[in-house]
């Protein structure tokens, strides 16, 4: 009702207004000539909302500081706004803030736009950089389950106020309300890309300890951002409506708002073609079907994301933030990782369930990005169930009662937990698929708990480390810098394979040191990790997905790319 409620709107307020005229008698059979009809406007024009669909329940975490998944992320990407800004080149560009950089890469001066309003009507200033960095930077974050450290390390004087030793981060200089500068421990030629540069507003967050805001209502039910549009009315997991701001520091948004509405993968198709949803990025499952849709256009786009299926090989240290490796893992003995990745039609899966749209991947790279290794330099791990049960057999995993499922070396019962998440029509059928092959070379596989599981429950028991967690799918969506900091290092809260070596680790830092300033050289290194974790294989990275965003012709202004289609989402519009 909202999404035609608006709609309607919208038109009437296009109607012309009736000249008013002077009437003398009456006169019969006076021929008239037809009315000229309005001619409708060309353009953008202002007015209208629009409704936005996902699939999956949003946890409703709406600040970028503490969310977690791509669910509230998508209603972030309307109301919230960073100092700098992707390029569909992947290159870090201005946004709110502009920057000097000095001669050793070390020291950044920032300075932001002036007059840029919160949803509050409070000014932005520098201040609330600085707070949002400092909140990231304490202790109490992590310990409230904030992944985002790894963006604020970089700075001179993190660790001596992180363990108490200093009140303020010397690295961090307000020189006025619009100036601040930043000093970095060591050169790095992705500083840019991986410091935080998203602010949070200090006086709104005032009383409120770091170790509640993750539940707060600042949060979590009034939610402020600087962003085109403002969070009116949140209906837990079901919708949040979003309004224009008027005051946007880029000029009025044409739409007059945004409903973010949750729905059911499986009727995408269906809510697309009847309007009710105006874009949304589909099941690939669907694509066939969305494809005969008369009203709707398509943008296709390689994905920065891919899916995978990960091994619990580890433990998250809460005391001490950091891995412990657990040699007694189930899945310790490389040849078992390496022989179930042989197990995996994994062309098959994307054929059957994503209309062949991705491509088969075997690191932890996106397609798209410059830093991926040529797969000539790496085992693609290329169907062959065969060779998975030769492996199994030379690592003492043999089916010794004759069953048909295979015991651990020691000769006990081996059991595989799986867990996946629900969401779509093809959520079941690609587990069981996935289980099936499993099984087909003797693995003993079984759905944990017997079921999918909603979205949140799946992360919560997968960061939390639960004991009944073995393997497990996910997808991640990758930042557009190569660097695999924050997802594969021993204090990564986000590492949930918890798996890392000194090799690894070492790579890891060079490549973001001073001589990754040159490209080839960065290039070589992330080569050599890529060899690492394909050879490790602490995930069986399974695709790369081709987006695809379906989009009603009625909405204008779209623009997609590698990583979402809410590049500049003031400017999109309802064509009356």
């Amino acid at each position: 009702m909202l999404l035609i409620t608006a709609f309607l709107a919208g038109c009437s307020d296009k109607t012309a207004n009736p000249t008013p005229t002077t009437t003398t008698a009456p006169v019969e059979s006076v021929a008239t000539s037809a009315p000229t009809p309005t001619p409708k406007p060309e353009g953008p024009q202002p007015g209208g909302t629009i409704t936005y669909g996902f699939t999956q329940p949003f946890k409703g975490v709406f600040d970028p500081a503490w969310y977690g998944g791509e669910d509230d992320s998508l209603v972030l990407g309307f109301m919230a706004d960073s100092f700098f800004k992707t390029g569909d080149d992947l290159k870090t560009y201005p946004n709110l803030a502009e920057w000097k950089e000095s001669a050793d890469h070390k020291v950044f001066t920032f300075s932001i736009k002036k007059g840029v309003k919160w949803h509050n009507g409070d000014e932005l200033t520098v201040e609330d950089w600085k707070f949002a960095l400092e909140v990231i930077a304490s202790k109490e974050y992590t310990e409230a389950k904030g992944s985002r450290y790894s963006n604020v390390e970089m700075i001179q004087g993190v660790e001596e106020y992180r363990d108490g030793k200093a009140k303020e981060i010397s690295g961090i200089k307000v020189i006025d309300p619009y100036t601040i500068e930043i000093t970095v421990k060591e050169a790095a030629v992705n500083t840019l890309d991986n410091l935080w540069n998203y602010p949070m507003n200090k006086k709104y967050f005032t009383g409120v300890a770091i170790k509640d805001m993750p539940n707060s209502d600042q949060v979590r039910k009034n939610p402020i951002g600087l962003g085109p549009f403002k969070v009116k009315k949140i209906q837990p997991g079901e919708f949040v409506e979003l309004v224009r701001n008027d005051d946007y520091w880029q000029g009025k948004p044409l739409l007059d708002g945004v409903v973010y509405k949750v729905v059911d993968g499986a009727l995408a198709t269906s809510l697309l073609e009847k309007g009710e949803i105006d874009i949304m990025q589909i099941p690939n499952s669907q694509y066939k079907d969305v494809e005969k849709l008369a009203n709707v256009e398509i943008k296709k786009e390689p994905s920065l994301s891919f899916s995978y299926i990960g091994f619990k090989l580890g433990k998250w240290d809460k005391k001490n933030e950091k891995i412990v490796v657990d040699p007694k893992s189930k899945f310790a003995d490389k040849k078992l990782r390496q022989a179930m990745y042989y197990s995996l039609d994994r062309q098959g899966l994307i054929d059957a369930f994503s209309n062949g749209l991705g491509v088969p991947v075997s690191v932890p790279m996106p397609t798209v990005s410059w830093a991926m290794v040529p797969t000539d330099q790496i085992n693609n791990y290329a169907y062959d169930p065969d060779k998975a049960k030769k492996m199994l057999d030379e690592a003492g995993y043999k089916d010794i009662n004759g069953d048909g499922m295979r015991e651990d070396p020691q000769g006990k019962k081996l059991t595989i937990n799986f867990d996946a998440m629900s969401g779509s029509e093809i959520a079941e059928p690609r587990a069981q698929a996935i289980i099936q092959m499993f099984r087909e070379v003797g693995l003993d596989v079984k759905l944990n708990g017997g079921a999918l599981k909603e979205m949140n429950t799946f992360y919560d028991l997968v960061e939390n480390d639960d004991p009944s967690v073995e393997l497990f799918m996910g997808a991640w969506i990758m930042a557009s810098d190569p660097d695999p900091s924050g997802l594969w290092r021993s204090n990564d809260f986000w590492n949930f394979p918890r798996w890392f070596t000194p090799e690894s680790e070492k790579l890891i830092s060079e490549g973001i040191g001073e001589k990754a300033f040159d490209q080839n050289y960065r290039k070589q290194v992330y080569a050599d990790w890529q060899k690492i974790v394909n050879e490790e294989v602490p995930m069986m990275y399974l695709n790369a997905p081709i987006d695809v965003n379906v989009i009603n012709k009625r909405l204008q202004g779209v623009h997609t790319n590698s990583f979402g289609n809410q590049t500049d989402v003031h400017k999109w519009w309802v064509k009356q």
